[in-house]
Formats: C-alpha cells, sequence, structure tokens
C-alpha cells in the first residue's frame, strides 16, 4: 500500500507543478518519507582533494523538508579564466545560481528537493586554494558566517543521515 501512495505522488508531482522537470532531491524527498522527519541528523560533506584529501562538513536537525518548483535562469557571468582560479565571490555567485542554464532556450521549471536544516556542528577548510572547492570555506557556508543554531538550506540529494 505504501508503495502505491508513493508511485501516485511521484506521478502526480509534474501534472500539478505544470511538468515541471524532477531533480533527483526532489525525487528522494518524495520517495524518502524519513527525509521529511523533523528533528532527523542529516550531514553535508565536501571531500576536498585539494587539501590533504580532507574531509569538510556540516552536521544539524531537519527543521522541514519539500520539494519546490523553481525556473532555471542563466548562469552569472564570471571571468574566463580556470575553475580553479575563480575568486570566492566568483564561485559563491555561481554557488547561489546552481542550478542555472547556459542560455535563455535552455531556461526551463524544475522541482528540487529542499531540506532546511538547523546547524549543531561544521569543520571547513581554511587554506587560499580552497576557497572555489565547495560552499564550505573559512567558517562559512557560501557567504554566510556558520553559528549553531543557524538554518541553511540544501537540496535533499546533498545530504547523508548521521552517524548517531
Amino acid at each position: 500500500m505504501r508503495l502505491l501512495a508513493i508511485l501516485l505522488a511521484l506521478a502526480a508531482a509534474p501534472a500539478t507543478a505544470g511538468d515541471a522537470e524532477l531533480r533527483p532531491s526532489a525525487r528522494r524527498v518524495l520517495v524518502d518519507p524519513e527525509a521529511r522527519w523533523a528533528g532527523r541528523c542529516v550531514i553535508y560533506r565536501e571531500v576536498n582533494p585539494e587539501v590533504a584529501d580532507a574531509t569538510f562538513h556540516v552536521q544539524g536537525r531537519i527543521v522541514a523538508a519539500g520539494v519546490q518548483t523553481r525556473r532555471l535562469a542563466v548562469c552569472p557571468k564570471v571571468s574566463a579564466r580556470e575553475f580553479e582560479n575563480f575568486t570566492r565571490e566568483e564561485f559563491n555567485r555561481l554557488l547561489l545560481a546552481h542550478p542555472c542554464v547556459s542560455s535563455d532556450n535552455d531556461a526551463r521549471d524544475v522541482q528540487s528537493g529542499m531540506v532546511r536544516l538547523r546547524v549543531e556542528q561544521w569543520e571547513t577548510p581554511h587554506a587560499r586554494r580552497a576557497a572555489s572547492a565547495g560552499r564550505l570555506y573559512r567558517g562559512m557556508f557560501i557567504d554566510m558566517k556558520l553559528e549553531e543554531g543557524m538554518e541553511i538550506e540544501l537540496e535533499a540529494d546533498l545530504l547523508g543521515a548521521c552517524a548517531e
């Protein structure tokens, strides 16, 4: 019976959102009811081979989860350099626009499974070469200073369960 309910939800979701494309994160929220449990401990990890094969993370508890429809816009322009040479500001502009498309012809609606979590702990890289390597850098999550108790949003497929 539970499988039937999940299949019906998956079949109905694109129709109710104007045929918006389902991203993997939306599928995860629709298929995995546990992803919606408020209070569940989740962790976002970044592996950074540029910094001695280190793993950095943000860990917290789910406050809310759901599927959101948004229009993919054209990615912001940044200087024509290699990705590794972007400034932190350029990198953050791309992160905040993600997912984005390369031209107006590719613009479309998508559904993403978003999870809002309350931050409990984190570990971030501080080496300069990590500035354009991920969302975590020098005590920041993209462009926000990490603080215990603050809330951040990530796509559901970027999160894993904590080892409690």
